[in-house]
C-alpha cells in the first residue's frame, strides 16, 4: 500500500503538547474524534492500550507506532504527530519519543493497519529519514518527505528484486518477527545495508504481515554461500536442505548483522539437514530454531503468561502474612499465620486463587506454543496434576496393592509443570500428525478427538512423571531451606551475576524463573525465599549503577545519557533491570562486567545474611515483605555504588 493514501493532513499534530504516554495517546485520539475518523473515544483507546499492554509500540530511536483495528474507526487513517519536548512513552530503548504514527483501521479493513506498519517501518529505517521528519513544519512538508523517500524506495526495491551479480559473494536471509511488523523490516534493512558496506550481495526475504516479500528463488538458494534465518517464528525451511545455515532471533538481525554475515562467509555455520517428512507448511517446533533456541522460545511463552498470576497472587499472599504480623498472632497460633485475622484471610484467599493458576498456565502455554490449540487443554491438565501432586505407583497398582498405589500426593511443582508442558505439546503434535479421519469428520477431530486423546494420554503420563519430578522438587526445596553460610553465598552470587549479564535476556529470565519457582506456599509460610530476595536485589543494581555512574562521572556521559541516568533510578527501584540495556548495548565491554560485579556482590550479601522475600516483583514497593528491609536496601545500595564506580572509571571521557 502507499502510505501517503492514509497519511491524512487534517489530523497531523506538529506540536504535540503531552509529555506522558497516556496523555499523548489521549491527545492523538481526540484529534481523530474531532475529525470524525473515530466515533467512540473510549472504544478506540481501549484497543490502543490493549496493544500497548502486549509490548510497547515505542520502537526506539524516538519513534512510536500505536495502532488498533477497531469498530470505532470509520476509515483507515495514519495520524502523524511530532513533539518538541519528547514523551516518556516506555519505549523499548528507554529513550523519549518525539515522532508518532497512530494507525487507525476499521474492523472490516482486513490487515490495513499491519500493512501500514510494515510500510512505515521501511521508511523509518532509512538513514536520516526520521531526522527529516523532525524538521518539518507543515503537513505539506510531511507528505513531500514521504514522496521523496518513495522514489528512493522504488529504486532500492528494483535493485533488490533484480538478479544479483555473480562477481560478489551472495548471502541470503529470511527475516520474520512474531507480529510480522516492524522488526521484520528493520532486520531486512540492517542486513542489506551491512552487505553493501562489506561489498557483498545480500538478498532478504521478509515474512511479514503482508505476506512473503522478495521471495528467494531456487537459483539464489543454490548459489548462496549460506543462509541467515533472523526470525522469531517458523519459516519455510525444507528448501535450505544442505546449505550452511545460521538461525538467530530477529533482534540479532537488527543488532548484529556484521557478525551474522561473517559467520556465513567464514564457513562457521552448520549445514542444515531437513527431516524426511518436512514440508513448507510444517508447524513443528524447532523448524527455524536450534534445539536450545526452540526450548527457550516455548519456555518464555509459558513464563510470560504465568508471571501475572505469580506477581498478583504472590503479593496478595505476602500481604496476608504482613497484615497478620502487624496485627499480631499468638505464638500457639503461628501455624495460622496469614489467615488468623479475617482481613489477612481475605487477602490470602484471593492470592491463593490467583496462585493456583500459576502452574497450569505455565504448562498450558508452553504446550500452546509448541502445538497451538490442540496442546492447550493437555498442558493445563499437566500443570494441574503437577501442582496437586496426583501420582500413581504403577508397580503397586498392577500388582494389586491398591492401598500402596497412591499413598501420598506428590506435588512436582514448577519442574513438573515445566516437563508437563513440553510433554503435552509433544503429545499434541504427534496426535495432529498421526490421527487421521475422513474429511467429513475433521470438525469432530479438532473439538473432540484431539482434546480427549491429548488430555488422556498426557494425564496418564503425568501420573508417572510426578513421582521422579516430585522427588527432585522435594529435594530441591529441602536444599534451599537448608541453605546457609557459604552455599547461600555462592547461590546468591550466581543468580546475582545472571540477573546482570544480559539484563532481561535468557540468563536474566532463567535466574528470575528459578527465583519465582522457590516461592512455594510452604516458603511463604516461613517468611519467603532467600533465592527470590537475592534475585530481586541483584536485578535492581544495574539501573541504579547507571544512575551512580552518571552522577559521579558526568564528563564521561552525554547530556542525553545523564538524563537517562535519572530515569534509571526509578527503574532500578522498581526492579526493572531492562532500564540499563541502552548502556549495556552501547558499551558492553565495560558496562556488563561492571554490572555483573555489583549484582553478584549484592546477591552474595543477601544469601550470606539469609534475608528472605515473600513477593516475586515490586522492588522498593515490596521491601516491607523482606525479613530485614533496611539491611536489604543497604546491600542493594552497595552493589549499585560498586558497579557505578567501576562502570564510570572504565568509561572513556566524551
Amino acid at each position: 500500500m502507499k502510505i501517503q493514501d492514509v497519511l491524512r493532513k487534517e489530523v497531523m499534530i506538529l506540536d504535540l503538547q503531552a509529555t506522558t504516554k497516556e496523555a499523548a495517546v489521549d491527545e492523538m485520539i481526540n484529534k481523530l474524534v474531532e475529525k470524525e475518523i473515530v466515533t467512540d473515544f473510549d472504544v478506540f483507546k481501549e484497543g490502543i492500550m490493549k496493544r500497548e499492554a502486549q509490548t510497547s509500540t515505542g520502537l526506539g530511536d524516538g519513534i512510536a507506532m500505536p495502532h488498533s483495528k477497531n469498530a470505532a474507526v470509520t476509515e483507515a487513517t495514519v495520524l502523524f504527530a511530532k513533539s518538541s519536548k519528547g514523551v516518556d512513552y516506555e519505549a523499548l530503548d528507554g529513550a523519549p519519543v518525539d515522532l508518532f504514527f497512530m494507525i487507525a483501521a476499521p474492523d472490516g479493513a482486513n490487515d490495513t493497519h499491519l500493512a501500514a506498519l510494515a510500510e512505515l517501518s521501511k521508511y523509518l529505517m532509512k538513514d536520516g529519514f526520521a531526522d527529516k521528519l523532525r524538521q518539518v513544519t507543515t503537513p505539506e512538508e510531511v507528505i513531500a518527505t514521504f514522496d521523496a523517500a518513495e522514489e528512493e524506495n522504488k529504486e532500492a526495491a528494483a535493485a533488490s528484486a533484480a538478479p544479483v551479480s555473480d562477481d560478489k559473494p551472495l548471502v541470503i536471509a529470511v527475516t520474520a518477527c512474531t507480529t510480522g511488523i516492524a522488526h521484520t523490516y528493520m532486520a531486512e534493512e540492517a542486513l542489506i545495508k551491512q552487505g553493501e558496506e562489506m561489498g557483498i550481495n545480500v538478498r532478504v526475504e521478509t515474512n511479514g504481515a503482508s505476506g512473503v516479500g522478495n521471495a528467494l528463488t531456487a537459483d539464489e538458494i543454490k548459489r548462496a554461500k549460506g543462509v541467515i534465518i533472523a526470525a522469531d517464528k517458523a519459516v519455510e525451511m525444507a528448501r535450505f536442505n544442505g546449505k550452511p545455515l545460521l538461525s538467530r532471533p530477529v533482534a540479532d538481525g537488527i543488532k548484529k548483522p556484521e557478525e551474522l554475515i561473517n559467520t556465513i562467509l567464514d564457513g562457521k555455520a552448520d549445514t542444515y539437514t531437513a527431516s524426511a517428512d518436512e514440508t513448507s507448511s510444517s508447524n513443528d517446533a524447532g523448524d527455524n530454531l536450534n534445539l536450545g533456541a526452540a526450548f527457550y522460545k516455548h519456555l518464555m511463552s509459558g513464563v510470560s503468561q504465568m508471571l501475572p498470576f505469580v506477581i498478583g497472587g504472590g503479593i496478595m499472599i505476602a500481604l496476608a502474612f504482613l497484615i497478620d504480623n502487624i496485627l499480631g498472632v499468638p505464638k500457639d497460633q503461628l501455624g495460622n499465620l496469614g489467615v488468623y485475622h479475617q482481613s489477612a484471610a481475605i487477602f490470602k484467599q484471593i492470592g491463593n486463587a490467583a496462585f493456583s493458576f500459576m502452574l497450569p498456565v505455565l504448562a498450558g502455554y508452553i504446550a500452546y506454543s509448541i502445538a497451538e490449540k490442540p496442546g492447550l487443554a493437555s498442558g493445563f491438565a499437566a500443570g494441574f496434576i503437577a501442582s496437586n501432586g496426583y501420582a500413581i505407583n504403577t508397580v503397586a497398582y498392577f500388582s494389586g496393592d491398591k492401598a500402596a498405589a497412591n499413598p501420598n500426593l506428590i506435588p512436582s511443582g514448577f519442574l513438573g509443570a515445566l516437563v508437563g508442558g513440553f510433554l503435552a505439546g509433544g503429545v499434541a503434535l504427534l496426535l495432529k500428525k498421526y490421527v487421521k479421519v475422513p474429511r467429513s469428520l475433521e470438525g469432530i477431530k479438532s473439538i473432540l478427538l484431539l482434546p480427549l486423546l491429548g488430555v488422556g494420554i498426557t494425564g496418564f503420563l503425568m501420573l508417572l512423571v510426578n513421582i521422579p519430578m516430585g522427588a527432585i522438587n522435594t529435594a530441591l526445596n529441602n536444599f534451599l531451606e537448608g541453605l546457609s553460610g557459604s552455599s547461600a553465598i555462592l547461590l546468591g552470587l550466581i543468580v546475582g551475576a545472571m540477573m546482570a549479564i544480559d539484563m532481561g535476556g535468557p540468563f536474566n529470565k532463567a535466574a528470575y524463573i528459578f527465583g519465582t519457582g522457590t516461592l512455594t506456599a510452604e516458603a511463604l509460610s516461613h517468611g519467603g525465599s532467600v533465592v527470590m530476595a537475592a534475585v530481586m536485589a541483584a536485578g535492581m543494581v544495574p539501573p541504579l549503577a547507571v544512575f551512580v555512574a552518571t552522577r559521579l562521572f558526568p564528563n564521561k556521559f552525554t547530556e542525553e545519557e545523564r538524563d537517562s541516568g535519572l530515569t534509571n533510578i526509578v527503574m532500578g527501584l522498581s526492579f526493572i533491570t531492562e532500564g540499563a540495556i541502552p548502556f549495556g548495548a552501547a558499551d558492553p565491554g565495560r558496562a556488563i562486567p561492571s554490572f555483573m560485579v555489583g549484582s553478584a556482590l549484592t546477591g552474595a550479601l543477601v544469601g550470606w545474611t539469609g534475608i528472605k522475600l515473600m513477593a516475586p516483583h515490586g522492588g522498593i514497593f515490596v521491601v516491607a515483605l523482606t525479613t530485614n528491609w533496611w539491611l536489604y536496601l543497604i546491600f542493594v545500595a552497595i552493589g549499585a555504588i560498586v558497579s557505578g564506580i567501576i562502570f564510570g572509571a572504565l568509561r572513556k571521557e566524551k
